[in-house]
């Protein structure tokens, strides 16, 4: 997603107190500041760039960067690693399907093992199986490896994204927007430079030189997170009632999906979702097969989706806290819509870089309007454990996206392929649509 994808925005600060209480009651250490009177308003123990705070919220972000680069760099060198491993556009699809569908089963579990355990566990063994998954990556001789790779690469990043917010929340109080908007662009800095990246490297190397400083950095991450974090480590244990109580959690969460309006959002945001992963998935290979780009333009419209995400974001962030959400996310993803269609019948490159700016446009002002209006949707005390369920599944139903437009594309071209997409935008915007006129 920015992005995990996209849809890794936004943070809860009553569910970040919570976490902290629930934490410190199991045993968890406090996090401590290097100013005794740090956390107080106005004390500036809250430093964003400097102390203990600041160096932890600038490491975490500096690792969900890597795994965004890493995870992102796959799509521009999609043709080289087809070509390389001799698999087909459905065998890429899968193992993009399979790292982002392990990501997604990670949500939840991740959240809730750091309330119980500490966020350095969890941030260190998803740090670990992420620098073995992307040397596995570099280092596959074949697809089966490059399976497990992936496999590995999907696991450790479902580990990482929700105790690392967890922590900017414990470490950030009265500046915690400000906190989660530096750590939530971080990831759009990855797909931009994920995309950068492949064309340098496919100019002077081979595919598989994109991961050493992919994991170079990693293992970095993972080095200053065992120096600076003053938490500790805390091995898991099997504990019956915490299972319970997840269990309880999951009843109640499934008990409200069940309610039509709730349900309705779900769907809406899975299909986006699946747009989303196609095209991240395949935006770069579809410019190159179906529009004639070259890698290095092909490249340049990828990194467009987050540069343009960027900028749009916070604007429409505001715009849906100012009008109706839904009516902006309705309208979003009916530009998105309209300019894939753009896209798809425009024949020269001007018009269809244009056509991807303005898609890019739509596609990423969504989130951060459907997020803020999930949380609305929410009861506050179950608001933590509802956002990991619903991104567990909408996360997870949308990566089959890649498998879709691996498979369509191998037997009747791109252009259907996206084309599918186009439909999916449309189904989301009208049931988006609908809830605005129901509310």
């Amino acid at each position: 997603m920015s992005n995990d994808d996209p849809s890794d925005e936004r943070p809860t600060s009553d569910a970040g107190d919570a976490d902290s209480a629930e934490r410190a009651a199991n045993g968890g250490a406090a996090v401590e500041s290097d100013d005794a009177n740090a956390g107080h308003p106005g004390s500036g123990g809250e430093r964003l760039l400097t102390g203990y705070s600041g160096r932890l919220l600038l490491t975490v972000s500096l690792g969900w960067t890597a795994i965004q680069t890493g995870r992102l760099v796959l799509s521009p060198m999609l043709p080289a690693i087809m070509d390389r491993l001799t698999i087909s556009e459905f065998e890429a699809g899968l193992a993009l399907t399979l790292l982002w569908g392990l990501y997604a089963l990670g949500q939840y579990p991740s959240g809730r093992l750091s309330d119980r355990l500490s966020r350095k566990t969890l941030l260190a063994g998803g740090l670990t199986l992420l620098v073995v998954g992307f040397a596995a990556l570099a280092n596959a001789p074949g697809y089966p490896a490059f399976l497990v790779g992936a496999a590995l690469v999907g696991t450790g990043a479902g580990l990482y994204p929700t105790p690392a917010r967890a922590l900017v929340s414990d470490l950030f109080v009265d500046r915690r927007g400000q906190a989660f908007g530096l750590h939530t662009a971080s990831g759009d800095v990855g797909g931009a430079i994920a995309a950068g990246l492949a064309v340098v490297v496919l100019a002077v190397a081979t595919w598989r030189a994109a991961f050493v400083p992919v994991v170079a950095v990693l293992a970095l991450v993972l080095v200053l997170l065992h120096r600076w974090n003053r938490e500790p480590y805390t091995p898991p244990a099997v504990d019956r009632a915490a299972l319970s109580t997840v269990r309880a959690d999951l009843a109640a969460t499934a008990e409200r999906f069940g309610d039509r309006r709730t349900a309705a959002l779900l769907v809406a945001y899975s299909l986006y979702a699946f747009v989303w992963q196609g095209v991240t998935g395949f935006l770069p290979t579809f410019l190159q097969y179906a529009k004639g780009f070259g890698a290095a333009l092909a490249g340049g419209g990828f990194a467009a989706l987050f540069v343009v995400g960027a900028v749009v974001k916070p604007v429409a962030g505001s715009l849906g806290d100012r009008v109706s959400r839904p009516v902006v996310a309705a309208g979003a993803l009916a530009v998105a819509a309209g300019a894939l269609a753009g896209v798809l019948a425009a024949a020269s490159t001007v018009l269809v870089g244009a056509g991807v700016v303005a898609f890019a446009a739509g596609l990423m002002a969504y989130p951060p309007v459907m997020q803020a209006h999930l949380m609305d949707a929410f009861p506050d005390g179950s608001m933590g454990g509802d956002l990991g369920a619903t991104r567990s599944v909408y996360i997870g139903i949308g990566s089959l996206g890649t498998t879709y437009v691996g498979f369509v594309a191998g037997r009747a071209g791109y252009t259907t392929a996206f084309a599918g997409l186009l439909a999916c935008l449309l189904v989301s915007a009208t049931l988006v649509l609908g809830l605005a006129r129901t509310r």
